[in-house]
């Protein structure tokens, strides 16, 4: 997967608010909803693709994931839940600005299954280093819901920051 070509226009989009930013990276992928939610939510399957942790699956629930190699916690609560459509959360941890994250899935024909994530990032932070973390993490995601988890694909993380630096300098 690493050798993969960056496609422009399978990256996600990114509109100015008067918070910051917000970002819209869509997936199709070929497993069905509940297949997707289960990876989204169930903590022996999020390891697989983002991070140990938990996330409490009701109305302010606790969501905790520890990035072991950045040291970075997420130790926040779930702002919005509808299993197994709809899961939102920020990506923060206590004393942090809010940086929601929202999962949207959509049934698709064929058994597939649409996944939106929407991203909400303060103006003063890189939107485009996020934007190319979560595309990392969503070929994480990918490779996990094919039974081929991977490590993080530093090299698509690196190559989609760049394209998104030039997505960010074409708002202003």
């Amino acid at each position: 997967m690493s050798g993969m070509s960056l496609d422009h226009d399978s990256l996600g989009t990114i509109e100015r608010d008067a918070a910051g930013f917000v970002a819209t990276l869509e997936r199709s992928l070929n497993h069905d909803q509940a297949q997707v939610w289960a990876m989204l939510t169930e903590p022996a399957r999020v390891v697989q693709w983002l991070a140990p942790g938990s996330i409490e699956l009701v109305p302010g629930g606790v969501v905790k994931l520890a990035f072991e190699d950045s040291g970075t916690v997420i130790d926040s609560a779930v702002s919005a839940i509808e299993p197994p459509r709809l899961l939102e959360y920020s990506w923060s941890g206590p004393g942090e600005p809010l940086r929601p994250v929202r999962w949207a899935l959509a049934a698709e024909s064929g058994g597939a299954t649409r996944l939106t994530l929407t991203l909400r990032v303060p103006r003063d932070e890189d939107v485009a280093r996020a934007c190319a973390g979560w595309e990392a993490h969503l070929m994480m995601l990918i490779a996990a819901l094919e039974g081929v988890p991977i490590r993080f694909p530093f090299q698509r993380f690196q190559e989609t920051r760049a394209a998104y630096r030039e997505r960010v300098a074409a708002l202003a």
